[in-house]
């Protein structure tokens, strides 16, 4: 519960009618406050981070006697010494959060093993990155990354390497059932919690403000999934977040058969947030039948419009040059144009006359109003000679007139429609059988291969020999949504920061075989173990931080040999993966995928560590992140000083920068490089000679100055 709660809770104790009148001045004031989403911004949040070194100076949590199942001392300390006693080492602890003119904070001692250090996220974190495995079957691509970590720390750990960089971010972020699918500090939030939806709201507020500094502003896309117990909170939440954005939500089918609610009709949709920033828009794509086009045949063959004008400056009098006759004969082929004559200025001029036979066909709109045509008779005739232009039936002087548009013939000319011959008239004749229409759908998505059991938990199922997962996206939906944004983008970064099962790691590669592209997924989860399986593993004396509990956690049981059997074909087991990749590109899932990933799990480290050089292997793989994560890690340097890897370079003795700028000069491929050192004007005088196709980072100055000013209230 929030503190307001529990002071309120305490005042029933002893005043039992304050009490009640707090409450109802609350209520009043909550009810006239201003318009827009009005939620307790103040609720603290804190994480617990298991198997982190006590320090001096940490904030910790007594844990509770192994094999206990009860959460035990819930209170915060600062740790202010450490010893070494016979049997390992101890902490001495001082109370945290109480105001000492109040009541003095009280001590205590711990076992260090007795202690989990408690990560509040007001304080400034120095973060590191530990490699825990990679497999590699894509050559030179960039790698995917699963990052094993609390989120808000790993997106702060993101504003160093991705500042500005990313183009799609797509989250499933928790749905706040009350049913235990989500922890706020280091509790679960109960569907009774008076504070439920605050809590949700602050905990989303924070990364999404942080996930708006990663964001491309110029070009890129936020969408986020969820159902109907947060959606209109969310789109709130979206609004006030991302002020300048475009926001449109579509409501996506995942159950048909629809899942039971309580008093209420079954659900079958959730709904899809997209956030386009900048100049981001849904592209139009070559989608497969299976998106119901709208009942317009036409939109499956070459699309004819009426040569008529309509609509503004649709009369004669707007363009008095393109209102002309064109001759029409009617012949045993069909009918013909025989010619086209010249516009008709001026009220008094002679009416022109056509070839024996023909009849004038004039732009004159039902109504009997004087029209226009669409173009002039200059480009009505280059039209009708390339076979563009075209009649339909006779009707004589009513006879109608189409044409194709500019984007109609490049279809034509970029043999999306091969030419197989003339009609009558002259106009092309083309070959649909092969043709896939491109376009943008409506915001009612009902696909069969969105369907959540199909696409999702059977095909987990299948990838990880029937390890299971509540709730997985299907593949093909996360694939979709993120397609009509990076269609274009061969190179794109894409986010996942509540990532689980790591779909939309996987629904990135299966873009990437779509259209041999290179784009890279960033996918950041914890290591949570569920509700139920908890209370067996602390049955059996175990704790978060144990290897016994974390190989059941989500990043090291799920995510990790999910990426590992997508790339592979492999289940975690060795054994082939049965099925096949299905809609739009079918393929036996035991091929695997051209792609190659990096495991790590987020460390957080002494600042005076990483100013002093003695942290660098923890940095090392944030200097590769930021340099595009292609090729090796540059996790130690050589006893000359400096190091080369395939997309960025470390100098750290400045006397041999010499042989490390040249270095750089022959490869035009590393576009980063990275001194250490403490003297700007040595940083400079290295900036100054490096190639153009290489950017200048200082050590440690620019990793420290970052993670100062995130620091957030």
């Amino acid at each position: 519960m929030s503190r307001l709660t529990d002071l309120l809770a305490q005042a029933r104790k002893t005043d039992p009618q304050l009490a009640a009148d707090l409450e109802a001045e609350f209520r009043q004031l909550t009810r006239h406050n201003q318009f827009g989403l009005v939620f307790e911004r103040h609720q603290p949040e804190a994480v617990e981070l298991p198997g982190r070194p006590v320090r001096r100076g940490d904030t910790v949590r007594v844990l509770p006697p192994r094999g206990s199942l009860t959460i035990g001392d819930t209170r915060h300390w600062v740790v202010t010494d450490l010893e070494r006693i016979p049997d390992g080492k101890q902490a001495h602890l001082t109370e945290a959060d109480v105001d000492p003119e109040v009541r003095e904070p009280a001590t205590s001692t711990a076992a260090l093993e007795d202690l989990v250090v408690v990560a509040r996220f007001e304080d400034p974190i120095y973060p590191g990155l530990v490699e825990t495995g990679r497999v590699e079957n894509g050559g030179d691509k960039p790698f995917h990354t699963v990052i094993n970590a609390e989120n808000f720390h790993a997106l702060e750990m993101l504003t160093y390497t991705h500042r500005h960089k990313v183009d799609c971010i797509y989250i499933d972020p928790p749905y706040n059932t009350g049913a235990k699918d989500w922890k706020y500090n280091n509790d679960y939030v109960a569907s009774d919690d008076d504070y439920r939806h605050s809590k949700w709201l602050s905990f989303m507020e924070r990364r999404l403000q942080i996930a708006r500094e990663l964001l491309n502003p110029e070009d890129s896309v936020l969408i986020v999934t969820i159902d109907e117990k947060e959606y209109l909170r969310l789109g709130l939440l979206l609004e006030q977040t991302f002020p300048d954005a475009r926001i449109q939500m579509v409501s996506s089918v995942i159950n048909p058969k629809g899942s039971h609610r309580a008093d209420a009709f079954a659900r079958s949709d959730e709904y899809i947030y997209f956030v386009m920033l900048g100049g981001s828009s849904p592209a139009a794509l070559p989608l497969s039948s299976e998106w119901k086009i709208v009942e317009d045949r036409r939109a499956l063959g070459l699309r004819w419009a009426e040569m008529l004008r309509t609509g503004d400056g649709s009369e004669r009098a707007d363009r008095p040059n393109m209102f002309y006759p064109v001759f029409v004969a009617d012949s045993e082929e069909g009918p013909k144009i025989v010619q086209v004559g010249e516009p008709l200025m001026g009220k008094d001029l002679t009416v022109p006359v056509g070839p024996p036979g023909s009849v004038a066909v004039w732009p004159i709109k039902a109504s009997g109003v004087e029209g226009r045509w669409q173009v002039s008779r200059e480009n009505f005739m280059d039209l009708l000679e390339e076979g563009f232009v075209r009649l339909g039936r006779w009707r004589g002087e009513k006879t109608s007139i189409s044409y194709l548009k500019s984007g109609e013939r490049a279809k034509v000319q970029s043999g999306i429609f091969p030419v197989t011959g003339r009609n009558s008239d002259n106009s092309i004749r083309v070959d649909v059988s092969k043709y896939v229409p491109f376009f943008v759908p409506t915001t009612q998505w009902r696909l069969a291969s969105h369907n959540a059991e199909q696409g999702g938990t059977n095909l987990v199922k299948s990838l990880l020999s029937g390890r299971k997962f509540p709730f997985p996206k299907s593949l093909y939906a996360v694939r979709d949504a993120i397609r009509f944004f990076v269609y274009d983008k061969p190179d794109a970064v894409i986010l996942d920061f509540f990532s689980g099962s790591a779909t939309t790691a996987h629904a990135v590669m299966l873009l990437n075989r779509l259209d041999g592209g290179r784009r890279q997924c960033i996918s950041v989860t914890n290591n949570e173990v569920s509700a139920e399986e908890q209370k067996g593993l602390r049955a059996k004396g175990l704790r978060p931080g144990d290897p016994e509990w974390e190989q059941w956690g989500i990043c090291d049981y799920i995510t990790k040999p999910r990426v590992t059997a997508a790339i592979t074909g492999k289940t975690p087991a060795g054994e082939p993966i049965k099925g096949k990749y299905k809609f739009t590109d079918e393929f036996p899932m035991a091929d695997g995928f051209e792609e190659n990933a990096a495991f790590f799990t987020l460390t957080y480290e002494a600042p005076r560590q990483v100013r002093h050089n003695r942290a660098f292997a923890r940095v090392a793989p944030m200097l590769w992140l930021k340099a595009g994560s292609r090729g090796r890690i540059i996790s130690s340097l050589p006893e000359r000083g400096w190091d080369v890897a395939q997309a960025y370079g470390v100098l750290e003795d400045m006397d041999h920068a010499p042989e490390f700028l040249a270095a750089l000069e022959a490869d035009p491929q590393v576009g980063m490089a990275f001194i250490v050192t403490d003297s700007e004007v040595a940083f400079q005088s290295v900036a100054r000679q490096l190639p153009e196709h290489t950017t200048a980072v200082r050590l440690y100055e620019s990793y420290l100055h970052n993670f100062q000013i995130n620091r957030r209230a």
